[in-house]
């Protein structure tokens, strides 16, 4: 009787083992999540894909320019519509970040902000700006916008939630 209760206990325990074993999907870990995940939200495909590009960048093609650990060297990115500088440590850790595209795609709540205050108003122009931090863990993104009403150009500003700056 004793063995059977052992042996069930024993068989009972290696379920529970095997129960816990969890089996993770293919994920990538990058050296510079923090800066990918700036970009989760975006709606425009041509930022997604250069942005990628920087966070992939490999820094060994640039390593024998580094004199010291802690030297710090710019890397620019640029496509038809805009471009990225990105700041890269030794590490290939970003550090910091500018981007500027040109007539992007708005987010939603940025359309809808402007049309509610400019009713009357067309779209002209507009630049999508971020700048990234890595130690002070900001990522500050603002649209800057062009309207045309009538003859008359305005020029505003507004952040990512449709907010005017």
């Amino acid at each position: 009787m004793k063995l059977l209760v052992t042996n069930l206990l024993t068989l009972f325990a290696l379920f529970i083992v095997n129960a816990q074993t969890i089996t993770l999907p293919n994920t990538v870990i990058t050296v510079n999540s923090d800066y990918a995940s700036t970009f989760e939200d975006l709606n425009a495909l041509c930022i997604k894909k250069l942005q990628t590009i920087v966070t992939d960048f490999n820094c060994e093609t640039i390593a024998e320019l580094y004199d010291k650990k802690d030297d710090v060297y710019s890397v620019n990115f640029t496509t038809n519509n805009g471009e990225i500088v990105a700041y890269y440590t030794k590490d290939g850790n970003i550090v910091r970040a500018y981007e500027t595209f040109n007539n992007v795609r708005l987010p939603l709540e940025v359309s809808q902000a402007v049309c509610k205050k400019y009713p009357n108003c067309c779209i002209v122009e507009d630049v999508y700006v971020l700048k990234y931090n890595a130690k002070k863990g900001i990522a500050k993104k603002e649209y800057k916008i062009t309207l045309k009403l009538n003859n008359e150009i305005i020029k505003i500003k507004t952040n990512e939630r449709g907010e005017f700056i």
